[in-house]
């Protein structure tokens, strides 16, 4: 009987990619080609390793889980959503805390959304893993960067024509008010909104199998929350199910350190660490 390992990939978007020319449309303005939002180095090749390992290994893989990042023009972690204190624009990677908001330095441009938008930095500092980064608009919905890294698309389409089975999807992001870095909980769940919530479904899903490979982007921020939110449902029996693929996950410019320290503490939990090919032999020797 075939063990029942699984592919996990986070966030393996266009946004989050260094493509190179030939993988970026051209502007329907005519302005020269479409730029990812916010290319991680490294990430193309990243993707590039996986969709290798799903094409070669696609006799041995049991399930494929893929996340989506999927927002809105209007997020609190988006640049429209702020201003400065002389009304000027916030530019992409300032990061805002809640004292900034209170000593006036930073505002939402829509007063009546500065209570909650205080109350949620509030809330997100006490849980002490982020403090609110404005990033570039990225992985907009029904976006050219919300798809899936071409060459990853085209690999789990073949597996899915291959076994008669759907790819899970799975999205987050949606919800305007929170950031949602990890794949099965927000950074400040909202009780009026489920999908903020612990998806305890997705977690169950996972728990089926037997090993999880991870891949995707970017191991410094998506990656690392999804992981160790997993990790934290799954207990100290289940996470050795959990192998990472360090060659195919890279990090955001200037968060080297947060993603070796996410790997080092998440290898002292017993989760275990491989690369592409060891991965892609124990997929083959499945088939």
């Amino acid at each position: 009987m075939k063990r029942q390992l699984h592919l996990l990939l986070i966030d393996p978007q266009n946004d989050f990619c260094d493509l190179p020319d030939a993988y970026r449309p051209e502007e329907a303005s005519g302005g020269g080609r479409v730029s990812p939002a916010l290319p991680v180095a490294g990430a193309h090749a990243d993707m590039q390793r996986t969709a290798h390992l799903i094409r070669e290994g696609a006799a041995g893989i049991a399930g494929i889980s893929v996340t989506l990042d999927s927002h809105h023009r209007i997020d609190i972690a988006h640049p429209a959503f702020w201003q400065t204190a002389d009304g000027g624009a916030v530019a992409p990677f300032t990061q805002i805390t809640a004292g900034d908001v209170r000593e006036g330095r930073y505002a939402p441009r829509k007063p009546a959304a500065m209570a909650r938008a205080l109350s949620y930095l509030e809330a997100l500092e006490a849980a002490g893993r982020y403090k609110l980064m404005v990033w570039p608009v990225h992985c907009e919905i029904g976006s050219w960067g919300h798809n899936v890294h071409a060459d990853v698309r085209a690999a789990y389409n073949r597996w899915e024509e291959s076994t008669l089975r759907p790819v899970h999807k799975v999205i987050k992001g949606t919800n305007p008010w929170t950031e949602h870095y990890s794949a099965v909980l927000a950074e400040v769940p909202d009780p009026q909104d489920k999908g903020t919530q612990l998806n305890t479904e997705f977690i169950a899903h996972l728990g089926q199998a037997e090993r999880i490979y991870v891949a995707g982007e970017a191991g410094s921020h998506c990656v690392k929350a999804t992981v160790e939110d997993i990790v934290r449902q799954f207990g100290p029996a289940r996470r050795g199910k959990l192998v990472l693929l360090t060659d195919c996950m890279s990090p955001v410019t200037g968060f080297e350190a947060q993603q070796q320290a996410f790997l080092a503490a998440m290898a002292e939990q017993g989760v275990r660490l491989a690369t592409s090919a060891e991965a892609l032999q124990e997929l083959k020797d499945n088939a």
